[in-house]
């Protein structure tokens, strides 16, 4: 027996449509840095993607499923692209502007990508690329920032402003098929090349309605969201196209990402949510421990990217402001746990579930396998690699060498899970617990000890700043780990003291024989650890190593 429900098909365009109507008082306000910030309500940015849409189709002759680029800061213009680029049926490529020139070229080639809207503070980004992408025809700037290394582009250069001026705001958006690709974001390259992720029209609607859980972000119209996580980062963790669907407000920092104007656009405009990785958090703190602000109004933060040590929970806790873990990866969309611990729990006995990486959603499935390849049980003690599918979760990546998608062994199994690389533990409740990247567990003598869990134990210590730990070579044991601090300002802790601190927390034969104190934690494109950095430099003796 088949249903008798209607076959509506789930695509971007009815987000936008949604928004721009039922939702068009809610406001994206972009932060310029000068006394007023820029305030655009969903019916005009809704009005503005239509004409986006227009110019891109009738003047720049886009259609079918060509890829449209971004290199651009989280703002409104970026929410327009989000929207008008996959409703007209073309594929948004947001390119991460803090990769290396060389894998942007690569990323920018491999997606072919036909036009690419910049905003002009990253021209001088952009310009030294051109004359190694053949296929882009069309450059489009969008806001203030000097044009003229763009003097000598093959491609031709178009204003934003004057592209979409007196466009039409109605489109003859297509009947989409909802599995068609909406959007592609390229994972950020730490061993070998990028590689594409697609998302498609259903798999971008459903993750935005569970974002929109209460189980998950559980946001309402009387929010604003502030949106520090890049838009290049896994679609800016689903928040655009989130907020679009239930009139979730948005606040927009631009370019404006250090501390200090963090701190000021919280203050000035309140927002009651927001989303970033630690290190935002921990830069945010710094700032208003030595230079107070009322942050009072962000009752929630949503903190993912690499695991959150608890201390900086804690420290927000004391402000008021709840921080929630959640986890996810460039190929789930990102949404695949998040804390929220189970009802009817004193403070104390949620700080378990606080710390973990969270629950599983519905349209996540879950498992870990074992060393061996066995299927392990959800226990809470056992530990494998984590293994999920579901319909927001990528089941192959974009073109192979062949131009078809490809399914590295490494990166699915053979009955189509996505093996994440991460290693951890399930509770009987569905609650993940993550000890370590399955590249970063350090294996000493036969037995694995968590990088993450002597990581967030060492940035408990009161004159710790950050502190990275690696594994690195050892004649006895194999591997045994380094442990590289960075120290507050005017902190004189040493290593005997650090060593004697970690011993209260970890077992004595995990606790680290090598140190080293260096200036800052390298980070990847994204923010995260780049520990890969740590080990080169360990190998070719740059750090200047003790032993405690």
């Amino acid at each position: 027996m088949l249903s008798t429900m209607q076959d509506i098909p789930l695509t971007v365009t009815k987000i936008l449509r949604h928004g721009m109507t039922i939702h068009g008082k809610s406001q994206v306000t972009t932060w310029t840095g000068e006394s007023e910030p820029q305030r655009r309500t969903f019916a005009e940015v809704g009005g503005r993607a239509t004409q986006l849409a227009n110019a891109l189709r009738d003047q720049l002759g886009v259609d079918a499923d060509q890829r449209v680029a971004t290199l651009m800061w989280n703002n409104s213009e970026h929410v327009e692209a989000y929207l008008a680029i996959p409703s007209m049926g073309a594929v948004l490529h947001t390119l991460n502007l803090r990769l290396p020139p060389e894998q942007l070229v690569w990323i920018v080639n491999h997606a072919a990508d036909r036009v690419v809207i910049v905003n002009g503070s990253l021209i001088p980004l952009l310009a030294p690329l051109l004359p190694h992408l053949p296929t882009l025809e069309h450059i489009v700037v969008a806001g203030q920032g000097d044009r003229s290394p763009l003097a000598e582009a093959a491609a031709q250069v178009h204003e934003y402003e004057e592209l979409i001026a007196d466009r039409p705001t109605t489109f003859d958006w297509p009947e989409l098929d909802e599995r068609t690709a909406a959007a592609l974001c390229y994972t950020s390259g730490t061993t070998g090349d990028p590689k594409g992720v697609v998302y498609s029209h259903r798999s971008i609607y459903l993750h935005s309605m569970q974002v929109n859980m209460t189980e998950a972000m559980g946001l309402t119209d009387r929010d604003t969201t502030l949106v520090v996580v890049p838009q290049f980062h896994v679609n800016a963790w689903g928040l655009p196209h989130a907020t679009f669907m239930t009139g979730i407000n948005m606040l927009m920092p631009d370019r404006f990402l250090q501390p200090a104007p963090l701190a000021e656009m919280i203050e000035k405009e309140r927002p009651t949510h927001a989303a970033a990785v630690p290190t935002i958090w921990q830069g945010l703190l710094a700032e208003i421990t030595a230079k107070p602000r009322d942050i009072s109004s962000m009752k929630q933060v949503t903190i993912g990217g690499s695991a959150c040590p608890p201390a900086l929970m804690e420290a927000y806790d004391r402000l008021g402001v709840r921080l929630c873990h959640a986890w996810g990866m460039t190929e789930t969309s990102p949404l695949g746990t998040m804390s929220h611990p189970p009802a009817g729990l004193t403070p104390e006995e949620e700080w378990p579930y606080r710390i973990s990486q969270g629950r599983f959603p519905v349209g996540v499935e879950a498992r870990l396998i074992g060393p061996a390849g066995d299927l392990l049980p959800w226990d809470g003690t056992s530990a494998g690699e984590l293994e999920v599918r579901g319909p927001w979760i990528a089941g192959a990546y974009y073109g192979g060498a062949g131009g078809e998608d490809f399914k590295p062994e490494d990166k699915f199994s053979e009955d189509g899970w996505l093996k994440t690389g991460d290693v951890g533990v399930i509770a009987p409740g569905g609650y993940l617990t993550l000890t370590d990247r399955a590249k970063d567990v350090i294996k000493s003598g036969g037995e694995w000890i968590s990088s993450v869990e002597l990581e967030n134990a060492l940035m408990a210590h009161p004159e710790v700043a950050e502190a990275a730990v690696v594994a690195v070579p050892d004649e006895k044991w194999g591997e045994r780990p380094l442990a590289t601090v960075v120290l507050k300002e005017g902190a004189t802790a040493g290593y005997a003291e650090l060593k004697e601190f970690l011993a209260e927390s970890v077992p004595k034969w995990q606790l680290p024989e090598r140190w080293a104190v260096i200036a800052a934690v390298p980070k990847t494109s994204v923010g995260k650890f780049d520990k890969k950095v740590i080990r080169r430099q360990y190998a070719d003796g740059a750090l200047d190593v003790s032993e405690a």
